[in-house]
């Protein structure tokens, strides 16, 4: 997946454009309206609190590497898991796409982005933290500030860590004379152990919750998702007793509202819904806004600001069939269409049947299309069965300048509180009274009985209950992984 020359290249290009802020309006928050400063001189900016605030703000932007962009990080990584195909319009839309779901990723079509966006991230990080000490502000709010960029560069490190395992760790800013080529990768416990430490040392200084009300601040990194990323990271890590005690503090008594203000939201089927934006399960939400009014010549680039998974999961050239005189109405539902990336496999529509969340997650439209209730062109590993929880209804079309495609506003939840509960549970080695709680509240908020708890109903339960959301295959990486056949899909350990 990577070699000397790819590193060394990729860093040439990035690790100077930490100096380079791109336009910056985040919808319903205070990330909102930062202007365009173009490309500085850093030693004359940094200078007091809005100045630094636009440069946290960039930090921030790197967050939607998740959903935005044609190589966002979820769809990505579905493609790469038993339960979802690459898909697209055909074998060749996409070379990493394509690469990652077949499993004939190489440094020639893995996405160059992977690398140099974590690491743009990083590198703003990096420039922020060097020049706040000396900026005009009051030293709370500098606290904050530094305690949120220490967070999002932990966060961005830990994605490059499970992604590429060897990297090279660097934590201040490089400098045009520096010998940018011949940065040596690290010793992946190394950096495990600064992003630790550096979660740890921010906590206390960030704020204990934001509630959803509060559109000035909400998304910023709280405590309580502050500990919900250290957890993850000590899972990853094999420090199951640390990422236990974290994710316990974040998750309070399963199915109540945690210290934090986090609980299970009551119906499933709302996580889905385009404008409920920061339920009570939200932990990690990654902002999406149509005002941005992406355009095709800047998309990807980090100036854009819509969701990405939409367009791609959206079904081709979907349409509803106008049904006879004197007959029902169709009741399919109005969707926009697609890309046609990440069919549903037969075995996960399989392995959920009789799940109370399966319609909200798998959108069937072969059995539509048996009905005579839609048509579409079928994309490549067409399966019939798309991923609802992101599939673009037309009622969520943008309706402010810039492509449709590039515009869908539905934010996306990187972490939730049923995926704490379970990461918890596995934690604590999935037994135990309090694992059976926790995997009790995900199963009971969808009217699913008890089970006995146990590594492999802990499993069972993240792949129903995560399906779609970009975690399946890290999990089954973090599981060690498996080889051979799995349902129609041939899924090997890494």
């Amino acid at each position: 997946m990577k070699n000397k020359r790819f590193i060394y290249k990729s860093l040439s290009v990035l690790l100077l454009t930490g100096i380079s802020y791109g336009a910056i309006s985040c919808n319903n928050s205070n990330l909102e309206d930062v202007q365009n400063t173009g490309t500085f001189d850093s030693d004359n900016y940094f200078k007091n609190e809005e100045q630094s605030f636009s440069g946290l703000v960039a930090v921030y932007d790197m967050l939607r590497k998740y959903s935005g962009g044609f190589e966002n990080e979820v769809t990505f990584f579905n493609g790469a898991s038993d339960d979802f195909f690459s898909g697209g319009g055909s074998s060749t839309d996409g070379a990493g796409i394509q690469g990652f779901s077949n499993y004939t990723i190489n440094p020639i079509i893995m996405p160059l982005s992977y690398w140099k966006d974590y690491y743009q991230g990083i590198a703003k990080a990096n420039l922020l933290l060097d020049r706040i000490p000396n900026a005009n502000m009051n030293d709370q709010t500098r606290k904050r500030f530094i305690a949120e960029a220490k967070v999002l560069r932990s966060l961005y490190y830990f994605e490059l860590l499970r992604m590429f395992k060897n990297i090279p760790l660097i934590l201040k800013p490089i400098l045009a004379n520096d010998d940018f080529y011949n940065i040596p990768q690290a010793n992946p416990a190394d950096v495990y152990a600064q992003i630790e430490s550096d979660i740890v040392s921010a906590i206390n200084d960030l704020p204990l919750s934001i509630p959803s009300s509060n559109k000035s601040e909400v998304g910023r990194i709280t405590q309580g998702s502050a500990r919900a990323i250290l957890g993850k990271i000590y899972l990853y890590d094999k420090k199951n007793t640390e990422a236990a005690a974290q994710f316990a503090m974040v998750n309070g008594d399963p199915g109540t509202t945690s210290q934090y203000g986090y609980k299970l939201v009551a119906n499933f089927a709302d996580l889905w819904k385009v404008d409920n934006k920061f339920t009570t399960e939200s932990i990690l939400e990654v902002m999406h806004t149509n005002k941005s009014n992406a355009d095709w010549p800047f998309w990807g680039t980090g100036k854009d600001e819509g969701n990405t998974i939409n367009q791609m999961v959206g079904i081709i050239s979907y349409g509803r069939i106008v049904p006879p005189a004197g007959s029902p109405p169709n009741n399919a539902p109005d969707l926009s269409s697609g890309w046609g990336f990440n069919p549903a496999t037969e075995d996960l529509f399989n392995f959920m049947q009789g799940d109370p969340r399966l319609d909200a997650t798998i959108f069937n439209a072969k059995q539509l299309k048996a009905d005579n209730k839609i048509s579409y062109s079928p994309g490549f590993k067409d399966t019939g069965y798309f991923l609802n929880k992101y599939v673009p209804r037309t009622a969520d079309k943008s309706n402010q300048p810039g492509p449709t495609e590039l515009n869908y506003r539905q934010n996306f939840i990187a972490i939730r509180l049923a995926d704490t509960y379970l990461m918890e549970a596995e934690a604590l080695g999935g037994s135990g009274a309090r694992a059976q709680a926790l995997l009790d509240a995900v199963r009971d908020r969808v009217g699913l009985p008890s089970v006995p708890v146990s590594m492999q109903a802990i499993k069972d339960e993240r792949r129903r209950e995560l399906a779609g959301e970009g975690h399946r295959w890290f999990d089954l990486v973090r599981w060690g992984g498996c080889s051979g056949k799995i349902g129609s899909k041939r899924l090997y350990s890494r």
